[in-house]
């Protein structure tokens, strides 16, 4: 793709989202959207491959099917108060269309199963996009309405999708899937906290991107698709291979490190809300992404292939210049817990 058509779309994609972040008006919020899709479909698509062209047409399906539901929302909420705004009385007929529009734009459960086929189908760097940036908008719709989502629609949907993320992440091999799968866990923790503290769900939002982003990252830098690939990267790059390993540990959300903070914060929150099942399932639940995180720990860093002693030594010769952006990525995706109290005036 050439770069001046490639900012040209990309200027798009950030347009449409900033569009959904800033309106007020529904038929506004609707057309960011729309454009958000159209214009994320070609960076989808940039290996023109027949896996690349299935897995564009299945996000362009599933995306143009929660703009409808959206749109007939909208309708039916315009039916009902007869303004275009976004009010807070929404109906609960309109809300709910709306946050199940918003669930399939997400990829919750039950509407999960274009999240993986997707995110295996595009490039690395398509999946980065598509796992990071394309949450925004669809959540700070749900942030917006948060007072009048309807919580037995909300919140089965959210618990359903922490137990898929973990569940089919356990038997993958392919890093982007784990990775997708993991990205329904996270969300599933994000919508669960947005009907009780919708600002919660803005720092776990934050810290899921910024260790999303720098996974992504190391796993580009390193040509690491698969777990076999990633097995190899302590030969090739041993600091490479002890960054991968936290970060693994912070997407878990073990403590010390950054991945921690979110969890525990919801946890609370949730028990001070008089709930106790519910965060005892989502710790529960929890553990089968920590399972899978901890076995590409195992693959990273407690497997040595055999090689040759040239290139035991080739981690030297590496030109690092393109790792520029990624020693702050990774101090704040694992080194964030010391600011938690800062962070609980959010509570």
């Amino acid at each position: 793709m050439k770069p001046p058509i490639f900012i040209t779309i990309m200027s798009t994609v950030i347009l449409g989202t900033m569009i959904v972040l800033t309106s007020s008006h529904w038929l506004t919020t609707w057309i960011g959207f729309e454009m958000n899709m159209l214009a994320i479909i070609p960076i989808l698509m940039k290996k023109s491959n027949p896996r690349a062209t299935e897995a564009s047409t299945k996000y362009l399906l599933t995306q143009a099917t929660a703009s409808m539901l959206l749109m007939m929302g909208i309708t039916i909420n315009l039916l009902h108060s007869g303004q275009w705004m976004m009010p807070k009385d929404l109906n609960p007929m309109a809300s709910a269309m709306i946050t199940i529009a918003m669930a399939m734009k997400l990829g919750l459960a039950p509407f999960h199963f274009w999240v993986p086929e997707v995110t295996q189908g595009i490039p690395m760097s398509s999946g980065l996009i598509l796992l990071t940036w394309q949450k925004i908008a669809p959540l700070s719709v749900l942030y917006q309405i948060s007072p009048t989502i309807n919580p037995n629609l909300l919140l089965p949907m959210a618990i359903t999708s922490v137990l898929v993320g973990g569940w089919g992440g356990l038997n993958q091999t392919q890093l982007r899937k784990i990775m997708a799968y993991s990205s329904i866990a996270h969300m599933g923790w994000m919508t669960v906290i947005t009907l009780y503290n919708p600002t919660m769900m803005l720092l776990n939002l934050t810290i899921y991107i910024i260790m999303t982003l720098t996974t992504f990252m190391l796993f580009m830098y390193n040509s690491a698709t698969t777990t076999l690939s990633l097995s190899q990267t302590w030969n090739k790059a041993p600091l490479t291979a002890s960054l991968i390993l936290t970060l693994m540990l912070s997407l878990g959300g073990l403590p010390p490190l950054s991945g921690f903070i979110p969890k525990w914060m919801i946890i609370q929150e949730l028990t001070k809300n008089e709930m106790i099942i519910m965060p005892t399932l989502l710790a529960v639940t929890a553990l089968l992404n920590l399972y899978f995180y901890m076995r590409l720990t195992y693959t990273t860093t407690l497997t040595m292939f055999p090689s040759t002693s040239n290139m035991k030594m080739k981690w030297q010769f590496d030109n690092t210049k393109k790792m520029v952006l990624l020693p702050p990525l990774i101090v704040t995706s694992t080194m964030l817990i010391p600011l938690t109290p800062l962070l609980s005036i959010l509570d």
